[in-house]
């Protein structure tokens, strides 16, 4: 008779180290999934959820015809398609710039420094901003005056500079993080391939063109599939601390818009509705980028 592979007498302490990330998740992602429920019923606090009539699908019906639902769902697609594509050039790009750095301080000093932002929270970053961009004073504002002459523009208060203004404030926060990604493919290409490079003649743009980009091309591949499956997470703490009434038309995002009928409105079913939709197509995208991400570039998980 085999063994079993493992031994709970030499392996509990392990166990025990993992218990309270298993507690944690059962308390605070499963154990929540009961509430989905919600969204079938006409749900009341104060009746619970046993005395709450059922509904069926009347919310989701409730949810295509409301006109303000439709375009959350658009300008969540929008603002987290332009924040993964541009969450996937600048550290790219920034990456080949950083790998071509030759003295080693300089290159650790930016890799820090670029890094920072990613550690800060948006409660904090929201703050910063919504000084730095304001209309009255705000150091941006009167850089542009100065400079260029033009009128103070209201960065956080018109929604199409918002949602430039979402996408590359995210940009500079996550970009040095996710640059780590790359530097680790760079650092895996064989130094031999440059060097026949030089001695063919080859400058260091064509080295870049015709070996470096090729060489990521894969892990490019599965970081933009894999991303695929977050292009209805636009990034509800970010939103949340900037945004305004001002941009609800171009800047409330699904999670938002959740937050804002369910506890402040007080709609909790409808609410619950929506955010059942949001996880059953964002479950889709993820299935589905992890496909691709294998019939692409062979990655797997398991």
């Amino acid at each position: 008779m085999n063994k079993p592979a493992w031994n709970l007498k030499k392996t509990w302490p392990f166990h025990l180290m993992l218990l309270p990330a298993v507690l944690l998740t059962l308390i605070f992602a499963y154990l929540p999934m009961g509430g989905i429920l919600m969204a079938f019923q006409e749900y009341k606090p104060w009746t619970g959820f046993s005395n709450s009539p059922w509904v069926g699908l009347d919310h989701f019906q409730y949810m295509f015809e409301r006109p303000d639902s439709k375009q959350v769902i658009l300008n969540t697609v929008i603002i987290a398609a332009l924040k993964i594509a541009a969450g996937l050039i600048v550290p790219l790009v920034f990456a080949i710039l950083l790998n071509e750095v030759r003295k080693l301080a300089y290159k650790k000093v930016l890799q820090t420094l670029v890094y920072l932002p990613h550690f800060l929270s948006w409660v904090i970053l929201g703050g910063i901003l919504l000084d730095m961009l304001s209309p009255d004073g705000g150091i941006v504002n009167k850089a542009l005056v100065s400079m260029f002459g033009i009128q103070p523009i209201f960065f956080l208060g018109d929604g199409n500079w918002f949602r430039i203004t979402v996408v590359v404030s995210d940009v500079w926060k996550e970009f040095g993080f996710s640059t780590i990604i790359f530097l680790a493919s760079l650092a895996g290409i064989n130094p031999s391939l440059y060097e026949a490079a030089e001695v063919d003649g080859a400058a260091r743009l064509k080295q870049t063109f015709h070996i470096t980009l090729p060489s990521l091309l894969p892990i490019i591949v599965v970081v933009g599939t894999l991303s695929l499956g977050n292009i209805l997470n636009a990034g509800f703490d970010q939103i949340f601390n900037l945004y305004n009434s001002l941009v609800y038309d171009k800047g409330d995002i699904i999670d938002t818009y959740v937050y804002r009928m369910a506890i402040l409105n007080g709609e909790m079913s409808f609410g619950a509705a929506v955010g059942l939709f949001k996880s059953i197509i964002g479950m889709g995208l993820i299935v589905l980028s992890y496909r691709l991400a294998y019939k692409l570039a062979n990655y797997r998980i398991f």
